[in-house]
């Protein structure tokens, strides 16, 4: 049995990390005795170029077509490009807002992972941080204050926070499916002492747990998990939030990993179809150089693997991979201390190919 996915490069080191993870992909293919298809599509500042606009239609076909999504990064440099316009539709992260629509994509999962050889990079002391810390961050992505009524006058302005049922429900699934691949604890993180939406989205977050007895849940007020991420993250394992407060902490939750170069990440549609992306930019002043760490992006591909190919074990193996790497000494540039050797991009995927 084969699988169809679209490959979005997308602009700067997009090109670089994608190519370096879709040669893992092909020894993972070989390894498990199954193909890969690949149908390339434009996305971001590369699409305007080519065709006046960041996500042309011919993408989201291919897409959609497509079982997954792996993407690599939009975008220009920071503080001005030449896709810099007025009309913010024609921007290269117009394409990515875009892509996330036609695809109903609901749910983001973004993990943050210290691995034990990396685990002085954090900015947390080491008696934190212990042997390493695994977090998964589920934030509902199409919902919330982001999509709610909006209205400015010269006195006043407001955005409303909104949820049906419907969106709590499936947001809390996904939170509790994945917490029976781990280890079957959920945070749901609100602010209940406040807001009415908070209070509807704990109940139904309750009347969804009602359906997972081997997990345990837990409730949480947003400052509080805030404060918890820094001063114990081993108490999370799964945390399930809305969109904004999902917004702040799962870049929260990055920074203690204390390198963006190997932060992976998924968006999940109802169904098996999800987008896999790494965190980091596209880094322009760096790309084609060989240095770019493609981790995040090989990473961002064992979650595709779980996720809409369903072929787990596969992803174990990635991950293993990337853990033997580390364990090796292995580092690109971003992740290297003073005085360790680094290597580029080709070779750290040619490492990761070698450990699967």
């Amino acid at each position: 049995m084969g699988y169809s996915i679209a490959v979005l490069k997308g602009d700067g080191i997009g090109p670089d990390v994608v190519d370096c993870t879709i040669g893992v992909l092909n020894k993972v293919a070989a390894e498990h005795g199954t193909v890969f298809e690949y149908n390339e599509g434009l996305i971001g500042g590369i699409a305007i170029d080519e065709t006046g606009v960041p996500l042309p239609g011919d993408t989201i076909e291919i897409c959609k077509k497509s079982d997954a999504v792996l993407l690599g990064a939009v975008g220009g440099a920071v503080g001005g490009s030449r896709w810099d316009n007025p009309d913010g539709s024609l921007r290269p992260e117009a394409g990515l807002l875009g892509i996330r629509k036609e695809l109903g994509l609901f749910a983001n999962l973004r993990p943050a992972v210290i691995y034990p050889a990396l685990k002085d990079a954090s900015p947390l002391r080491s008696g934190i941080v212990g042997d390493g810390i695994d977090i998964l961050v589920v934030r509902e992505l199409t919902g919330g204050i982001y999509f709610g009524e909006k209205f400015t006058c010269d006195d006043y302005a407001y955005d409303t926070m909104k949820y049906s049922a419907m969106e709590v429900e499936r947001i809390a699934r996904v939170a509790f499916e994945a917490a029976m691949k781990r280890n079957k604890k959920v945070t749901s993180v609100d602010k209940a002492n406040v807001l009415d939406v908070s209070r509807f989205w704990r109940k139904i977050i309750i009347d969804v747990s009602r359906e997972y007895p081997e997990v345990e849940l837990l409730h949480m007020y947003v400052d509080n998990a805030a404060m918890q991420l820094i001063k114990d993250p081993h108490q999370f394992d799964v945390i399930v939030t809305g969109n904004m407060f999902g917004d702040i902490l799962s870049d929260e939750a990055a920074m203690i990993t204390g390198s963006i170069g190997m932060l992976a990440s998924a968006s999940l549609a109802e169904g098996t179809m999800g987008l896999f992306e790494p965190v980091h930019g596209s880094a322009p002043d760096i790309a084609g150089k060989d240095i770019a760490n493609p981790i995040a992006t090989i990473l961002s591909s064992a979650m595709m693997l779980r996720y809409s190919l369903g072929m787990p074990a596969a992803a174990d193996d990635i991950e293993k991979a990337v853990a033997r790497v580390l364990e090796e000494g292995y580092r690109t540039a971003d992740i290297a201390k003073k005085g360790e050797r680094t290597v580029g991009t080709v070779q750290m995927g040619e490492a990761i190919k070698k450990f699967l």
